[in-house]
């Protein structure tokens, strides 16, 4: 069966898995996906290559039973230049919700960016306002459901994340090493301000150590 492409006017990938009961606004969980809830591939299309790193069900878990959405925001310029398409990119996201499933864990929202200015191919070959570091997807995912984004934090494992973190009035961001490793440690870090704190953790599992809202409600 043909799988279902959520896809925006522009080419974006844009997809609500579920929405809250009873309206309201509420804190979210923004993660990248490769490297940080999923192994690093590069340019991932195949999906029995998807690995969930440690500790991603359960902070994900933690996450829902807290009633915080779950909010997948990834760059995906593989398909903005050639390398895949939508329907692969789909088939990889089934096998990670299915793999997530498993774990007790579910994701409220992906979005997920195809352009690249600088290698894309046709219309994605522009700059757009999705794309991290800029906050566009973050944007768009408050404006979809109801999102409080200065409670909300974002799991990285690229500078850039942190970024759009801070530029969306995010609380703060983790930056984990299971993707880029020590690569954006730095850069990562320095996009803290008073307002927009940064750690520097091992890997996703380190979210709940940080966030203390999701250490509550963890049980």
């Amino acid at each position: 069966m043909r799988a279902t492409l959520h896809l925006t006017d522009d080419g974006n990938w844009l997809e609500v898995r579920r929405r809250p009961r009873g309206g309201g606004v509420r804190p979210a969980l923004f993660l990248d996906r490769d490297g940080t809830v999923i192994d690093e591939i590069g340019d991932l299309h195949e999906p029995e290559k998807v690995r969930l790193i440690a500790g991603a069900g359960a902070v994900i878990g933690a996450a829902n039973r807290a009633g915080w959405a779950v909010v997948i925001v990834t760059n995906q310029s593989g398909v903005g230049r050639g390398v895949f398409t939508w329907e692969e990119f789909a088939a990889v996201q089934a096998t990670l919700m299915d793999a997530l499933a498993a774990e007790g864990a579910a994701i409220d929202m992906v979005l997920a960016c195809a352009y690249r200015p600088e290698t894309g191919r046709g219309r994605y070959r522009a700059v757009h306002s999705w794309r991290k570091p800029g906050p566009g997807m973050i944007l768009a995912a408050a404006e979809r459901v109801g999102i409080d984004l200065g409670r909300s934090w974002i799991l990285g494992d690229n500078a850039i994340d942190m970024e759009a973190g801070r530029a969306a009035g995010l609380a703060g961001g983790l930056h984990v090493l299971t993707g880029n490793g020590e690569i954006h440690r730095v850069r990562a870090l320095a996009a803290a301000t008073p307002a927009f704190p940064v750690f520097g953790v091992a890997d996703i599992g380190a979210a709940r150590r940080h966030i203390p809202a999701l250490a509550r409600k963890s049980s």
